[in-house]
């Protein structure tokens, strides 16, 4: 069973719009992004079909506000995990890496909402500034691991974020979230940290 976020909560009278997306982020994890309508959203809520106008345009419209409050929470949990690079950078590098992998297991329709549902980031721009959060933890837990080194040496900060968010999205859809049946002989967690340590290794940031 997913973990609720603080903003999960039952419906009740002045309270529609959260109602609206508690009732959507099941009907994601049961039939995907694409697969129900507005109105059986709705009904899903126990409202009218006419209800959810109050609040959204329509069902994309809909499923930003989930996309977005996911981003809100993903973004909590990466900046928890990166604990301003707390105990040493590589371990919260190492440890922003499973917050992600963490995040997708337990919060499946906020993932699928964020990443697989087509919704237009760039488009909306509280959904492109809470997004854009949750990548800086990424960005800022690389700038830590390479601090020590050379100014004229260091990777690019956010090349290496965005290669890492590539791997462990990979990761996630393959061997967390993947098709039923499909099974690596190592855990999810494994997997992203002998990837990282490669590619770490690449860099010269681990011994060969």
């Amino acid at each position: 069973m997913n973990k609720q976020s603080p903003e999960r909560k039952g419906y009740h009278h002045g309270n529609l719009k959260q109602a609206l997306v508690e009732a959507t982020l099941s009907l994601i994890e049961e039939k995907g992004p694409t697969g129900f309508t507005l109105a059986e959203a709705a009904r899903s809520a126990g409202v009218s079909a006419a209800a959810p106008y109050r609040h959204f345009k329509g069902r994309e419209d809909l499923i930003a506000e989930v996309a977005r409050q996911g981003y809100v929470l993903f973004a909590e949990q990466m900046e928890a995990a990166f604990d301003r690079g707390n105990p040493n950078p590589m371990a919260a590098f190492e440890a922003v890496g499973r917050a992600y992998l963490s995040f997708a297991r337990d919060h499946a329709g906020y993932y699928i909402a964020m990443f697989e549902s087509g919704v237009s980031i760039a488009g909306n721009y509280e959904l492109n500034m809470v997004a854009n959060r949750a990548m800086a933890v990424q960005t800022q837990a690389a700038e830590k691991l390479f601090e020590h080194m050379p100014a004229n040496q260091r990777p690019p900060a956010t090349m290496v974020s965005y290669h890492i968010w590539a791997m462990s999205h990979g990761v996630v859809e393959l061997f967390a979230r993947g098709e039923p049946g499909r099974r690596a002989p190592f855990s999810p967690e494994e997997l992203l940290e002998s990837g990282v340590g490669i590619y770490l290794r690449g860099l010269g940031l681990l011994p060969k």
